[in-house]
């Protein structure tokens, strides 16, 4: 069935409602046919859903990558169609007054983005004029600009340059195809088969641009009414304003976003940054009238500027001390209320191009959402800030500590004394620790604590003043898993704990504080001995609401967690001198667990069950040892991380360290230390190993290879840098203990091994190979492995000479042919060189050269000192050995 002059519903819908005539179509169906009403229905479906479309298009974030594949598109089969050498089409932006396109730097490197003035050159020609220009010899042509037309690199001879044009006739696009196939220019037949496409083109790429505005606006919208909420909803001002302002610099594509806040008692803008590499916040406080933010905080006006260094109100001290390129600046003020300036935002370093204006009216409408909460924060400021010190005291103290009211019930208790109870430190979203809040504040200390007489001590201390010290109590308890009910959702429980801040018994838990639970994950919660049963636990010492119900738990069903401690019970004064709480303070004597858990973290359980069994004296006493000591370090390591944020290199570096001292255990290796990127284990202490030292070492070494191949597998499947290391082993004796002072002590090994290993892994780079052993490791263990011989070298501060190896692999794994001959030529060559015989020592690392690609840098640099040698002979007493320069 079809319907006759249908024409587009949706548009005669729009057209009849400006006109006021909406009731046009009630008229229009009255007289149709069912039929005719069906397909009626179809076409309107049909339109309904291409707006549907039209809407996900918009609220697709890959809009901006769509729209380059059409441009990608169009520029490949404009090229063919035409026969030109080169193709490029470039977009209008009239905002900006320029033309932009991006260049393709073939199939590995990124696009560039290139932008030309809107009036200048041929490309400006025809997009300001509409007109076509088809020139046979582009050098010699009138409006010729080397420094906007001329491509580096390249000479163009004929060129077409074609508009394109939108619906309502503006240029949107200009084409520019350069050198038409076999040095023919472009005639009238080009310019016609070119405008054969271009009303579509202009049509489509002027949708595109549509879309592409409407869903910026629309995230631009979105990412507001998001920072609003978010100012609205939290008093942690400079929390809440960092993470907004990271919005905003990751909606307009900036680099960064930074608050300078105004202290008018010092005249200073102060803010934190970033340094160049992620790795650390820098404090920076400038003059109120110094570089850009200071003169919009001084004048009040926006700063908008495409080059920083060429401002001269910009002040590069910043860059300096952090090591950053400022490009572009934002820069806009944050006032109040009153309209009193009170602070500045400033985004920088746009990713493409500089800030447009309607990045301006984005943070214009922000700042007025920022001075709101900046005012409103100020009335809770003071307030708060006393808070926090409290707060920060209580939780800074290593002890657990636990405050009391008149009667005896928890006021406050920071996280050692939680921790000490058994609640779980490593909750990531902190509602677990909510939960135990809950369950505790509010509770009779001694109902949580099951100390002997901690009831009747705490009592006399509130009521005489007195002050109690029991050494040695035993503290024991238990911790239960629960499934579901993991998650306390209620805000209204930080409701109770204030109640029971202010000394307010909070009575029933059936009341409108209780909080509400949902099933996500486990949950771990503190059950206490019974009195007179010490086998049954009762969960978090409550009496069940219904009498009838049992809660207890057997000895079985808990985790018994048993301390030693020392208690120490004091009354809490007022300035009056009168008593007004209590404070509990349990010290954990529970040394020997403590010194396990730090010991794993360095050395195998089952050495460290060893050095424990000796008693931690004997890591007191300085002993000599033969040991082998094992370095690793990351290559180019500031390259690979300039680009990543502080928490992106932590995340890297616990990854690549977590596999790497995996290898270091598991061949009964000890972690001395971490170095920055750098790894430094031992093999032979702190207690000898049955096995060889050094060929534990060479294992561990060998299995840091294979992980790391592992490793950067999984990182070529998401796109990202592959990471390097080189590795120094030596071997040798050493002096091992407790190094430091009585604050801070650190087992670890000093000696010449040391410092020939450190120093072999920097040798890494310059021999171009990832593990070195040193002739001290390799006599340990040379049946079992197969090396070449790189080099004699003197290690800086040092007068003897030492042969160092590349590590190959282990020799039960054979060579195969091409390697068998290359190391046979390297080691022919390396002879002839020692014996002084330069001319053969040339012939066989020449010989070698080409079976090792890509260059192996071992036989360039013997190539390099052969043929030196051989120009110009060494002095008699020359014995081959290279002295190194640096560390």
């Amino acid at each position: 069935m079809t319907l006759s002059n249908v024409g587009s519903i949706l548009a005669t819908l729009t057209q009849l409602t400006q006109l006021n005539r909406t009731s046009a179509l009630t008229h229009r169906v009255k007289d149709l046919s069912v039929p005719e009403f069906i397909c009626l229905l179809d076409f309107i479906t049909a339109e309904f859903q291409q707006f549907l479309r039209a809407i996900e298009m918009i609220n697709n974030e890959a809009l901006e990558t769509m729209l380059e594949q059409v441009m990608d598109a169009f520029t490949l089969k404009i090229g063919q169609i035409l026969q030109a050498d080169r193709t490029t089409i470039f977009l209008v932006d009239a905002d900006k007054g320029q033309l932009w396109a991006k260049i393709p730097q073939g199939e590995i490197n990124k696009p560039i983005e290139v932008r030309i003035p809107l009036n200048v050159g041929l490309a400006g020609h025809v997009a300001t004029t509409g007109e076509c220009l088809n020139i046979p010899d582009a050098y010699n042509h009138y409006l010729f600009n080397k420094e906007v037309d001329e491509r580096p690199g390249y000479r163009t001879h004929t060129l077409l340059c074609m508009p394109i044009l939108s619906s309502s006739k503006q240029v949107v696009a200009v084409v520019q195809l350069l050198n038409k196939a076999g040095g023919m220019p472009f005639d009238a037949d080009d310019e016609q088969r070119f405008r054969d496409f271009a009303a579509s083109i202009g049509i489509i790429l002027e949708t595109c641009q549509s879309f592409y505005m409407a869903a910026r606006n629309q995230r631009g919208a979105a990412a507001l009414l998001k920072a609003t909420a978010s100012l609205g909803q939290s008093l942690d001002l400079e929390a809440t304003l960092r993470l907004v302002m990271d919005q905003a610099r990751d909606l307009m594509q900036a680099d960064r976003s930074t608050l300078f806040m105004l202290s008018k008692e010092t005249g200073e803008l102060w803010s934190k940054v970033a340094t160049a590499d992620g790795s650390d916040l820098v404090e920076i406080r400038i003059p109120a009238n110094r570089g850009i933010a200071g003169y919009v905080a001084s004048t009040g006006q926006t700063l908008n500027i495409p080059d920083a260094y060429k401002d001269p109100r910009f002040d590069p001290t910043t860059d300096k001390r952090t090591g950053y390129i400022t490009r572009n600046i934002l820069c806009m003020p944050v006032y109040n209320s009153k309209n009193e300036l009170i602070g500045v935002t400033q985004l920088i370093n746009k990713q493409q191009g500089s800030f447009s204006s309607s990045d301006e009216e984005f943070m214009r409408a922000f700042n007025i959402q920022a001075g709101i909460a900046l005012e409103n924060a100020k009335l809770f400021e003071n307030v708060l800030i006393e808070k926090q010190y409290q707060k920060d005291m209580l939780q800074s103290l290593s002890d657990a500590v636990i405050s009391t009211d008149m009667q005896g019930r928890i006021v406050t208790i920071n996280d050692a004394a939680m921790a000490l109870l058994g609640c779980p430190h490593n909750n990531k979203d902190g509602r677990t620790q909510q939960l135990w809040e809950y369950k505790l504040i509010g509770r009779y200390v001694w109902d949580v604590v099951p100390i002997d007489n901690l009831k009747e001590r705490l009592q006399g201390s509130l009521t005489t003043g007195l002050k109690h010290y029991v050494p040695e109590q035993s503290l024991t308890v238990g911790l239960c898993k629960r499934p579901g009910r993991s998650i306390l959702t209620s805000h209204l429980a930080l409701e109770h704990s204030a109640a029971g801040s202010r000394g307010i018994a909070t009575g029933s838990r059936e009341d409108s504080t209780t909080p509400h639970w949902s099933a996500e994950g486990d949950v771990y919660i503190l059950a206490l001995p019974k009195s007179d049963q010490p086998d049954v636990y009762i969960p978090w010492n409550e009496t069940p609401w219904d009498s009838n119900a049992s809660t207890y738990l057997s000895k079985e069903q808990v985790q018994e967690i048993e301390r030693s401690i020392n208690l120490t019970v004091n009354p809490l004064m007022n300035l009056e001198g009168t008593v007004r709480g209590g404070l509990v303070v349990l010290e954990d004597m529970t040394r020997e667990k403590r010194m396990k858990t730090t010991m794993y973290r360095y050395m195998t359980p089952r050495v460290a069950e060893q050095v424990m069994a000796r008693g931690e004296d004997s890591l007191m006493v300085g002993e000599r040892k033969d040991v082998t000591i094992l370095f690793s370090d990351i290559r180019g390591y500031t390259t690979l991380t300039e680009n990543l944020g502080a928490a992106e290199v932590v995340s890297l570096l616990n990854q690549y360290f977590e596999t790497m001292v995996e290898a270091v255990f598991n061949h009964e290796g000890t972690l001395d230390k971490f170095i920055g990127d750098a790894l430094m284990a031992v093999f032979g202490a702190p207690l000898p190993l049955k096995e060889n030292h050094a060929w534990m070492a060479v294992k561990s070494a060998i299995d840091m290879r294979w992980r790391l191949a592992a490793f950067n597998q999984s990182r070529m499947l998401t796109n990202q840098p592959l990471i390097r290391i080189g590795i120094g082993i030596s071997s040798g004796e050493v002096v091992a203990g407790n190094i430091g002072s009585q604050k801070r002590m650190d087992y670890t090994v000093i000696g010449d091994g040391v410092n020939l290993s450190a120093r072999l892994e920097s040798a890494t780079k310059e021999y171009g190979c990832d593990i070195i052993l040193s002739e001290y490791t390799y006599n340990l263990c040379r049946d079992r492995i197969w090396v070449r011989e790189l080099d004699r070298i003197r290690v800086k501060g040092k007068n003897q000479a030492v042969s160092i190896y590349e590590l190959i692999g282990e020799s039960d794994v054979p060579l195969n042919d091409n390697t068998k001959r290359f190391l046979d030529f390297y080691a022919a060559g390396r002879q002839a060189y020692l014996n002084r015989d330069f001319h053969k020592a040339l012939s066989y690392f020449k010989q070698a050269y080409p079976l090792k690609p890509p260059t192996d840098q071992a036989v360039s640099i013997h190539l390099q000192r052969s043929t030196y040698y051989r120009d110009n002979p060494p002095p008699e007493w020359w014995d081959g050995v290279e002295t190194l320069t640096t560390k």
